[in-house]
């Protein structure tokens, strides 16, 4: 099976769902109610499996349930043996993922380049407007 076959992303995708809703159920205290799985990749020999996870929360938070993932990792294939007919069970391997927070500190920075920005220009007397709006009287 190729990585990128429509089967491999079917795969990818219902394994998805069955290990958020087992995330989601599971009864470790570790594991913050505000776990997403972001994807999911099954290798093509169904063996192995990556899973994308982030956490809300500060760094302790993302810790605590990194450790509870790696602990409720069992009970989570064994969901996913009992909801999916698959040949393999897949080892599963959670690996945090930052992205979110990243898009949000980046987002943070745009807006306090753009309000200097700003600043900058009424104190040099000009007016603010929209760059785009510019653009387009110009066209």
């Amino acid at each position: 099976m190729r990585k990128n076959s429509n089967k491999n992303r079917r795969i990818n995708g219902e394994v998805q769902k069955v290990i958020s809703e087992a995330i989601h159920f599971s009864k470790d205290p570790r594991i913050s109610p505000f776990t997403s799985v972001m994807d999911v990749e099954v290798a093509p020999d169904l063996k192995t499996c990556k899973v994308w996870v982030t956490v809300m929360g500060n760094d302790e938070d993302r810790l605590r349930t990194q450790e509870g993932l790696k602990s409720a990792s069992g009970y989570i294939r064994s969901t996913l043996a009992r909801e999916l007919n698959m040949r393999y069970t897949p080892e599963i391997r959670f690996i945090m993922d930052d992205s979110i927070e990243y898009a949000i500190n980046m987002s943070k920075k745009i807006d306090e380049v753009t309000a200097k920005d700003n600043e900058a220009r009424l104190a040099r007397g000009e007016s603010i407007e929209d760059d785009s709006s510019e653009e387009e009287q110009e066209d």
